[in-house]
């Protein structure tokens, strides 16, 4: 069934198959399906193009379909690979304290018992380390329990 159709509508099922598997790649996220909808495309232009030709039967459609998905997921996967970020701003977008690291601030609330408060923003933020009072200069070193910075005196 499925032959007769792909002879009866020669290159147009290829284009069918194509835009099938480009909608699904929209409808489930990924990049996989691009490639073997972009095959399909390909596959249905030369069959078009070449529709008289006796080499170009099923068999050599369906080998060509196969061996160009193939070349489209690997050169894709390198494309891909290559034009994305490694160190993206974005990777710590809903961790705010883990951006805070690093950076310097001035205790509005004294250390007592390992616990104050600093100002970073326009955030109060609850800090641990050694007792220091208010005024002191502090380095952010880290952070324990989400939301309390670990600071140390600078």
């Amino acid at each position: 069934m499925i032959k007769s159709l792909f002879l009866e509508l020669g290159g147009w099922s290829w284009m069918i198959l194509g835009l099938v598997l480009l909608i699904l790649e929209i409808v489930v996220s990924g990049t996989f399906l691009l490639w073997f909808g972009i095959a399909a495309l390909v596959v249905g232009v030369f069959t078009l193009a070449l529709a008289d030709v006796a080499f170009w039967s099923l068999q050599a459609q369906w080998i060509s379909f196969v061996l160009l998905s193939i070349l489209f997921v690997f050169v894709g996967k390198r494309i891909l690979t290559k034009y994305k970020s490694t160190q993206s701003e974005e990777l710590l977008l809903n961790q705010r304290s883990q951006q805070m690291i690093g950076r310097e601030a001035v205790l509005v609330e004294a250390i007592v018992q390992g616990i104050g408060r600093i100002e970073m923003g326009d955030t109060i933020w609850r800090v641990t380390g050694e007792d220091a009072p208010a005024g002191t200069k502090v380095k952010i070193t880290g952070q324990s329990g989400g939301t309390v910075l670990v600071v140390e005196a600078v």
